[in-house]
């Protein structure tokens, strides 16, 4: 990225990303009347700019582009001052179309040489692949069974000593009765009995019957992707019984990836069951049973080219694509450059780069596969009068993203620079080493459990306003934008991206202490955060217009 750092007044006060661009970011609130340096052109402000916005170099008349990131990122819809605020009343959505002149295989990959002969502590399947985790899971084929699936959750939390929310429920007796809790829990921390298990995980859904068979299908398959994930051992699996999401139908899913069958995965239905309790006691017979084989397995180094790295924002502020994003893109391109794999989705939050990302595909095939789900996906939302440029939430706008070309601009910078090998469709499974880009909705939850489902075992996911969001499975680290966010939030932030924009830091230099960090949290080494809170959220996508 050709970027133009500028000093004001001794201080680091904007920034302009691109040489092409025709607005700077202001790193901190700048008053009315302030001078800015822009490659020795004195640019007054004509009002106050709060910082993560942007303002014109030059005056725009009605129509003209706005250029960030060297794309076009909006269209002025009035007559924009030069030192005028970017603004909804101003900008909107508008992106360049101009097609690629040509597909590349070939980039500038990043040394790593410091990475090379690295391993990571991970699971090692039968099927080859390799684990960060090691995790049981139960599932439910149906929502009817989510009352059950709580039930074995309780149950099982209480058996093992393992609730997560043990400290929120003596907080709430203390509150409840204004005095300590007397002593009658043990406080005394006992060994875990299953050592080498990461735990139970316990999905939950709204889907399984009442919707279309494609409904059922995808639930299925993307079921199918979290039971054959390498970071899971085994599964336990409830039906209600006549339900839409049929066993056989996730029998044959899991089965088309892992044919030979070598995961151990048990199939309850409570319609064949004798009783709800004769229910409960086989699934917990097949749990602890599961969790006693699994604990034989034991964490062995695994090269770097096991880690899958699916890629992930939300909370989006003014500064993600200046820091946290071309951060997170710079640790795929070095995962990539050791043969491991990257997962970009998102794909409302690539419009506006689509003619990037087509000339990075490494052929015709891979390009075709990108603009025939882009379209398709883009042609669904205006049928029921949606369109990707609702995309932006009040938090982004608020925080300078205007318009979603804008917000994808810098979301695609998770991306690195790498080429994109292939271009998967939702619950679809990585078969590529490289790049992959995935077909998900924007919504933070529902495009990271897909990552996870295609095969990601563990998730970058960058934030510049805060969000908790975790996973079941794979552990998801949360990179912040902003230092304050990182001092704000501890609890939720694993990663700090402030200091790029401080100047105090370049981006190489984090993508190296990142990478660490990536290969600690695989190797168990490091908790990441939503995995000490326990955020497992798990949500599915009804292939319906989710933004």
């Amino acid at each position: 990225m050709n970027r133009t750092i500028v000093s004001d007044s001794g201080q680091r006060a904007s920034l302009r990303v691109h040489a092409a661009d025709n607005v700077r970011v202001a790193l901190k609130d700048l008053p009315v009347g302030s001078e800015i340096d822009d490659d020795g052109r004195r640019i007054r402000l004509a009002a106050p700019v709060r910082h993560k916005h942007k303002f014109s170099l030059r005056a725009l008349a009605a129509g003209d582009p706005v250029v960030m990131y060297g794309v076009t990122v909006g269209r002025a819809t009035r007559a924009i001052a030069e030192g005028e605020s970017l603004t909804t009343d101003n900008l909107e959505h508008s992106t360049n179309t101009t097609p690629p002149s040509g597909h590349r295989d070939h980039w500038d990959a990043p040394d790593v040489d410091a990475f090379q002969g690295q391993t990571f502590e991970g699971y090692h399947r039968p099927d080859g692949r390799v684990g960060t985790a090691n995790i049981w899971l139960v599932v439910p084929l149906v929502f009817c069974e989510n009352r059950n699936i709580e039930v074995l959750r309780q149950s099982v939390a209480d058996a093992l000593g393992d609730d997560p929310y043990r400290d929120y429920k003596r907080m709430a007796r203390e509150l409840l009765h204004g005095r300590m809790e007397s002593n009658d829990e043990a406080t005394a921390t006992t060994a875990p009995p299953f050592p080498n298990v990461d735990g139970v995980r316990f999905l939950t859904h709204s889907l399984g019957c009442g919707g279309t068979d494609d409904d059922a299908q995808a639930l299925c398959q993307l079921l199918a992707g979290y039971i054959c994930h390498p970071n899971v051992a085994g599964a336990t699996v409830l039906s209600l019984g006549c339900q839409k999401a049929q066993i056989e139908l996730l029998q044959t899913a899991i089965a088309e990836r892992a044919p030979q069958g070598l995961r151990p995965v048990h199939y309850l239905e409570q319609q064949a069951s004798a009783s709800e309790e004769a229910l409960i006691r086989e699934a917990l017979s097949t749990i602890f049973d599961g969790l006693t084989e699994a604990n034989r397995i034991t964490r062995a180094p695994a090269p770097l080219s096991e880690l899958t790295i699916g890629v992930e924002c939300g909370g989006s502020d003014g500064f993600s694509g200046l820091s946290a994003n071309p951060l997170v893109g710079a640790v795929i391109d070095r995962l990539v450059a050791l043969g491991g794999s990257g997962i970009l989705s998102e794909f409302p939050e690539l419009c506006g780069v689509e003619h990037e990302l087509l000339a990075r595909c490494r052929d015709e095939r891979v390009a075709e596969r990108f603009t025939t789900l882009m379209d398709a996906y883009q042609h669904h939302a205006a049928a029921v009068g949606a369109n990707f440029s609702m995309n932006p939430s009040p938090g982004n706008i608020r925080d300078g993203l205007i318009t979603d070309a804008m917000k994808s601009a810098g979301a695609a910078k998770k991306g690195g620079d790498s080429p994109v090998v292939d271009v998967l469709d939702y619950t679809q499974p990585l078969h590529r080493k490289g790049l992959n880009l995935l077909c998900t909705p924007g919504n933070d939850v529902e495009s990271t459990t897909a990552l996870v489902g295609t095969g990601a075992n563990l998730v970058m996911f960058t934030t510049g306003l805060g969000t908790p969001t975790g996973n079941p499975i794979a552990p998801v680290l949360k990179i912040s934008s902003n230092s304050e966010l990182a001092s704000r939030m501890p609890d939720v932030i694993d990663f700090d991206a402030g200091p790029i924009i401080r100047g105090d830091a370049e981006i190489g230099e984090l993508a190296n202490d990142l990478l660490r960090l990536c290969i600690d949290t695989a190797s168990g080494r490091y908790r990441a955060r939503a995995v000490r809170l326990a955020q497992h959220d798990f949500i599915p996508w009804k292939r319906g217009v989710s933004l």
